[in-house]
């Protein structure tokens, strides 16, 4: 009797099992998410002009669906920013980080990227700029301290 069935068997069903997204597809998503978001551009209309669903674009930020190198280059043009803007603070791979341990960042640098990435940290600041008295800003800062408990 034949392992090759049930080693191809075993393949397929580590292809289900692990459909888990890669980490570069995530943050290049994140990236296309980010960047369509600081132009007010929504989903739909970044899909209109790829000649996508707004769905299909959804995939791509979340990072479902890997962008292929064709469609990067789309995205860059319909962003306006160049194909590297999308890989810039991706993440290091492990056996990398080790040997740059002494020169990462800070655990919290991580979320405070991600929130400034968000919907809510784009409005945020976005509004916080636009206030011209700075007394008025150092009590915003100083308020959201207090509530965080982080005085």
């Amino acid at each position: 009797m034949s392992t090759l069935p049930r080693a191809i068997e075993a393949l397929e069903s580590d292809d289900r099992g692990s459909r888990r997204a890669n980490p570069i597809d995530i943050h290049v998503g994140s990236r296309v998410r980010f960047r369509r978001m600081l132009l007010g551009m929504s989903q739909e209309k970044l899909g209109e002009r790829l000649g996508l669903t707004f769905q299909q674009v959804q995939k791509y930020e979340k990072g479902i669906n890997r962008i292929g190198a064709s469609r990067l280059f789309d995205l860059a043009q319909v962003l306006g920013v160049p194909v590297q803007f999308f890989y810039e603070e991706a993440p290091v791979p492990e056996a990398r980080m080790a040997a740059t341990d002494s020169v990462a960042d800070g655990p919290d640098e991580h979320s405070i990227v991600e929130f400034l990435r968000s919907r809510d940290g784009l409005e945020l600041n976005r509004a916080f700029v636009r206030i011209p008295d700075l007394k008025a800003r150092r009590a915003i800062v100083d308020l959201v301290r207090s509530l965080a408990n982080d005085a």
